[in-house]
């Protein structure tokens, strides 16, 4: 019998894992949004609703204080918002009404949160792209000024979303105030975030301050694609990815000691 080589068992165990993450992904969208109606399609239009319904809303009230196109600025900010928000908020309790699955030899605790992850991100993703073509089709939104600049934004800040989706997946494993401490903060957070404002129009000590907020930086980015020369845009590409990469160490950490608390119980 020939020996199986390392690079096969990897290969091998890649696609088992691939496997359990599409059956999980399956599964939490028939649980999440069922069989009937549009089913699985409300993985993106919930977002697009939440986002046309707050674009509406600042239309009528004409909350803008600079000349920029209103649409294009509110669906950035609130695409951004939902895309690490979703991603953080779905691991919180990501774990407990899975923990049955936990019997199975082939899943892990780090699928069960992948999956959620992947889902959350898709989904917000979806609805940016499609809200963003109609826009464009109707004439109320551009053509972005480099489609480079939103990609790598939109990658930086869906990997901050994946950071701290472990990292508080994990915690509230080991204790249920994490998740109800971490929805406060996160209501807390939305007006720091960079979704309702530039940096560019706030005072010098506060823009120095506000960048070191890691979702500062890639709306900064996301909105520089968007606007061109429209706007000053004021970010770092590089501390936002050794911020993701600093966050990534800790999360992967505490979902090891999750994983291992939970075998242990």
């Amino acid at each position: 019998m020939s020996a199986v080589l390392p690079e096969q068992k990897l290969v091998r165990s890649l696609r088992i894992q691939a496997r359990v993450i599409g059956a999980l992904l399956m599964r939490e969208i028939i649980t999440r949004y069922g069989r009937h109606n549009i089913g699985f399609l409300w993985l993106f239009v919930e977002p697009m609703m939440f986002t046309l319904g707050v674009l509406a809303l600042w239309t009528a009230l004409g909350l803008h204080k600079v000349v920029l196109p209103i649409v294009a600025f509110t669906l950035s900010g609130y695409a951004s918002v939902l895309l690490w928000r979703n991603t953080i908020n779905r691991c919180g309790n990501a774990v407990e009404p899975n923990r049955a699955l936990m019997h199975h030899r082939n899943v892990r605790i780090i699928d069960l949160y992948v999956s959620r992850i992947i889902l959350e991100i898709s989904g917000a993703s979806i609805s940016f792209l499609i809200l963003s073509v109609v826009f464009m089709a109707t004439g109320l939104v551009g053509m972005p000024d480099d489609l480079l600049k939103i990609l790598i934004a939109w990658f930086l800040l869906a990997w901050f979303s994946l950071d701290m989706a472990l990292i508080i997946g994990s915690l509230s494993v080991l204790s249920e105030s994490v998740d109800r401490i971490w929805h406060v903060v996160s209501y807390l957070f939305l007006p720091l975030s960079g979704a309702f404002f530039m940096v560019d129009w706030l005072p010098t000590y506060a823009q120095e301050l506000v960048l070191w907020i890691p979702t500062v930086n890639c709306t900064e980015l996301l909105r520089e694609g968007l606007f061109g020369n429209l706007v000053r845009a004021h970010y770092s590409v590089g501390y936002v990815v050794l911020v993701n990469m600093l966050l990534l160490l800790p999360g992967l950490l505490l979902v090891r000691y999750v994983g291992l608390h939970l075998e242990g119980e």
